[in-house]
């Protein structure tokens, strides 16, 4: 079971202090007796309630299909291979809005020592992450809060297309660890955004992320990931499907959209891939 190897990343949400496997592998409970229960799927509900911008079973299928038919691969091989070798010897890693886990299966494929937390609060992308790969721990859990692991036992935090929280990921980070970041260029997917109605990425997005970031890390590298693909018409639906455009398209809606595009359609893919270390790192654990 994943979660009994990544157990001992883990903080109760509570009261903060380490959590232990019970003897049946059922549920963890921490050192004040907080308890919670693994799931049948394999994955680790320390959230409670699911947001209302959870995504949905119909999303995380969709960026299941869309993922798997290699559209996004030359992404996750950037990301695994950077991981890779600037951290050749990670053991702990988390992907921060982990969706399927698919990001962090390609790290783990390349680090056969580490294990991995894929974090999500949605209970929908949970259960698909705890199938991704036999070293990932899934955890529903809201990255906007006080993230449910220990402090200071990190090597790699991926952050791909998910939210940011600077304070946290520098808490959960050792000095030596590793911040990595995947954002949209302005010119990603630009010719699906206006006839599919997606949202518009900002001019200043790069500089917008730094800003983010600065109190808690410097950025040490910087990549571009740039190319195209052809989309059939299966393909753009998922696209479409597995973001939060879905919350405001019916799943008709996005079909008869997608049918007055000329298919298969040329897309462009491009994304900016940043490493971040520590700022501070005397004050690390």
């Amino acid at each position: 079971m994943a979660i009994a190897d990544v157990v001992a990343l883990l903080a109760c949400p509570h009261c903060g202090k380490r959590f232990a496997l019970t003897e049946d592998q059922r549920s963890v409970r921490c050192e004040e007796h907080h308890a919670f229960d693994v799931a049948r799927q394999g994955y680790l509900n320390l959230q409670g309630r699911e947001p209302k911008n959870a995504d949905t079973a119909a999303m995380v299928a969709a960026r299941d299909r869309f993922l798997g038919r290699g559209h996004y691969g030359p992404i996750a091989e950037q990301v695994s291979s950077t991981v890779s070798r600037l951290r050749p010897d990670a053991t702990g890693l988390l992907e921060v809005g982990a969706g399927t886990g698919y990001y962090l299966a390609e790290v783990l494929a390349q680090l056969p020592e580490a294990r991995g937390v894929a974090l999500d609060v949605s209970v929908a992308a949970a259960r698909r992450a705890a199938r991704a790969h036999p070293r990932i721990g899934s955890v529903v859990a809201d990255a906007w809060q006080r993230i449910p692991l220990l402090d200071g036992q990190l090597d790699v935090v991926l952050d791909v297309f998910a939210p940011r929280n600077g304070a946290e990921f520098r808490r959960l980070l050792r000095s030596s660890g590793v911040l990595l970041t995947v954002t949209p260029q302005q010119e990603h997917l630009a010719e699906i955004r206006g006839p599919m109605g997606l949202l518009d990425i900002q001019a200043d997005k790069q500089e917008q992320l730094a800003n983010s970031l600065a109190k808690h890390f410097v950025r040490t590298e910087h990549d571009s990931v740039q190319y195209e693909v052809s989309l059939e018409p299966d393909a753009l639906h998922d696209l479409i499907a597995m973001g939060p455009n879905a919350f405001h398209l019916d799943d008709d809606g996005i079909r008869a959209r997608v049918a007055e595009l000329s298919t298969p359609l040329d897309v462009r893919v491009a994304v900016d891939v940043n490493v971040w270390s520590p700022a501070h790192p005397e004050r690390s654990p």
